[in-house]
């Protein structure tokens, strides 16, 4: 895909220059992960998911843009022209959780992302992932990986240096 070359560069400047260098200037170029050649390319929702529903797949979409400033599930219903009750039901036909579950979980792997490959503080990457405070984030952060955001980040920080 389009993004195969950075990931070139970013592995050759991460080879020649340390990771830390590859990360500042993914930072730099706002690419939020740097991909392995063992990691996949970004597959298109519908085929994420498993399932060809427009209008869900419109607000997962909705979803992974917003991380930041997370969207209420009656405005993402709205958005896709139908009810707040319409969009849970089905989220759980289709995904087996409700929309808020869901979101939260994007928001969730999207701040594991983050621990794991940026050096951005506990604080800023609970901003990033729309928490409005650190204890909150790392209630939910434990609550669904069963570890704290600053063990997980100790932990991968060590295994990085192994």
């Amino acid at each position: 895909g389009g993004t195969s070359s950075i990931d070139l560069m970013l592995k050759m400047i991460a080879d020649k220059h340390g990771e830390e260098m590859a990360n500042a200037v993914a930072d730099q170029m706002i690419y939020s992960s740097i991909r392995t050649d063992q990691d996949t390319q970004r597959l298109s929702v519908p085929t994420r998911i498993g399932v060809r529903h427009p209008k869900l797949s419109q607000v997962i979409q909705m979803m992974e843009q917003n991380i930041e400033e997370p969207i209420s599930p009656a405005v993402l219903a709205k958005d896709v022209g139908m009810s707040t009750r319409q969009l849970e039901r089905l989220f759980r036909r289709y995904l087996n959780r409700s929309p808020k579950r869901y979101y939260m979980e994007l928001r969730l792997q999207k701040a594991r992302n983050l621990l794991m490959q940026t050096d951005m503080s506990v604080i800023n990457v609970a901003l990033a992932c729309g928490f409005a405070s650190p204890s909150h984030f790392s209630k939910c952060y434990r609550a669904h990986y069963e570890t704290t955001p600053y063990r997980e980040r100790g932990s991968h920080a060590q295994r990085i240096s192994i």
